[in-house]
């Protein structure tokens, strides 16, 4: 084994400056993608990472970020039918000849005799999407356009959004607002205003995250029962180097959370060597960086990524093959879902600053992805846990559970005593592991050195203790 250490070191160390391809801003007059070998200095081969032992390294270097090119493009707009009046309405509707008239438009775009406009040729795509601004003519007819609407919701049964003043989440629990006591239940959804929140179906949409999480989980032992060529060791180097290349092309965290996914699905009904384990993990990040990246990279670079160890053709259809596997089925729960939504829910009383608090959690539940034991942990489980465990090393002497956690997460401060236990060993020993992305990811200052936070050895039997 000391010998697959040193190879994969010196493999490694060999070219430190060019670890991973950098990612090259295509200019305006080219389409096409130049192969990524060209553009850059060769490193090392990463093949067959998984006969070595030690996790790959990647020095720091920064690269041009890539930006999707704007493309002009011609669009006809179809003269405007007439609108047909229900008759079912019995309101006053507005004139067709004067309901509204152009206030302002941005640009001229040119009129052909059929009635039909053309954008100009200097005009973005973009452009074309904007509604041009209009003013009513009277008030009269603002007034049977309301008219018109409440007409409307009246027939679909729309009723007016009202707000909650003494319940929350009303249709799973009912709790009074009124009777606050120091195990009070902080209302996390009540920002109606920010859209990126979904507060009005948050509630919804995290039920059914918690109803579906079981149904793409994947196998707990497929090690030893499926494989015969790779173990847990294996995937654990295949993992922590995946890591490093989701740093190096800055993909989001549901990117790298939802690859992992996917190899440990595929890998939970199919037999695969160790030299075609890398081509799994390359594969399933492209699918992954497909579903969640606004810019996701080319296969080129994927290639690139690996010293073209794997043809464009293999990496091509090893994708096919995983999404074959998984009837493309790509949307999973992941920890990330969960721990986004925990997050909120711990912010809601202020024990402890925001953002330290928030990284804490994404460096636990980001080392639980290089554990194959940890799979026998759902996802939700795993977020809560990780929110407990980052509260107590964040500040030990108070108690990381409350009854808001608790409500928010459905889980009892019992129920994660072994997760918490598990996650509390991987963090202990993160100093001495042989995988270290993580802990050097997080020793960052962007995310507040919180992996160089000394993590206690002993949780208090009482936190465990439901309140």
């Amino acid at each position: 084994m000391s010998n697959i250490h040193q190879n994969r070191r010196s493999s490694f160390s060999s070219s430190t400056k060019s670890s991973l391809a950098k990612r090259q801003a295509p200019s305006s007059s080219e389409n096409s993608v130049k192969p990524m070998a060209v553009m850059t200095k060769k490193r090392a081969p990463l093949s067959n990472i998984t006969n070595q032992k030690n996790g790959s390294r990647l020095p720091n270097s920064s690269f041009d970020s890539v930006h999707c090119s704007n493309k002009s493009a011609k669009l006809k707009l179809a003269p405007t039918p007439p609108v047909c009046v229900n008759a079912g309405f019995s309101s006053n509707v507005l004139p067709l000849q004067k309901s509204v008239v152009p206030h302002k438009v941005a640009s001229s775009p040119s009129k052909s005799d059929d009635g039909s406009v053309s954008m100009d040729e200097t005009m973005s795509s973009s452009d074309s999407y904007k509604s041009p601004q209009v003013e009513y003519i009277d008030n009269d007819e603002v007034s049977a356009v309301v008219s018109i609407e409440r007409k409307a919701l009246s027939n679909l049964y729309i009723t007016p959004t009202s707000e909650t003043i003494g319940n929350y989440c009303s249709r799973d629990v009912l709790s009074d607002m009124k009777k606050m006591d120091k195990n009070q239940i902080v209302n996390i959804d009540s920002n109606n205003a920010d859209p990126q929140l979904c507060a009005t179906f948050a509630c919804d949409i995290y039920k059914h995250l918690c109803a579906s999480e079981a149904k793409k989980r994947p196998a707990v032992d497929y090690m030893e029962r499926v494989q015969k060529d790779v173990n847990s060791s294996m995937r654990g180097i295949l993992v922590d180097w995946l890591i490093e290349v989701s740093e190096e092309y800055r993909l989001v965290p549901e990117t790298l959370y939802l690859t992992v996914n996917y190899i440990d699905r595929y890998l939970s009904g199919n037999v695969i060597s160790r030299q075609k384990l890398q081509l799994l993990g390359v594969a399933c990040m492209m699918i992954a960086a497909k579903y969640e990246e606004i810019c996701a990279p080319q296969v080129e670079e994927f290639c690139y990524i690996t010293d073209n160890t794997y043809l464009k053709d293999e990496v091509l259809d090893m994708e096919s093959d995983v999404l074959n596997y998984l009837k493309f089925e790509m949307t999973a729960p992941t920890t990330k879902c969960f721990l986004r939504r925990f997050v909120r829910a711990a912010h809601g009383v202020h024990e402890a600053p925001l953002m330290q608090l928030e990284c804490m959690a994404n460096y636990i539940a980001e080392l639980s992805l290089l554990e194959y034991t940890m799979l026998s942990h759902s996802p939700s489980l795993v977020a809560a846990s990780a929110i407990f465990l980052a509260k107590y090393i964040l500040d030990p002497t108070r108690r990381p559970w409350n009854s808001t956690l608790q409500h928010y997460t459905q889980y009892k401060a019992m129920e994660l005593r072994g997760c918490v236990k598990d996650l509390q060993r991987l963090c202990s020993t993160a100093h001495g592991s042989t995988l270290p992305a993580v802990r050097e990811k997080y020793s960052q200052h962007k995310y507040k050195f919180v992996a160089k936070k000394f993590c206690p050895s002993i949780i208090p039997q009482e936190f465990f203790n439901n309140s």
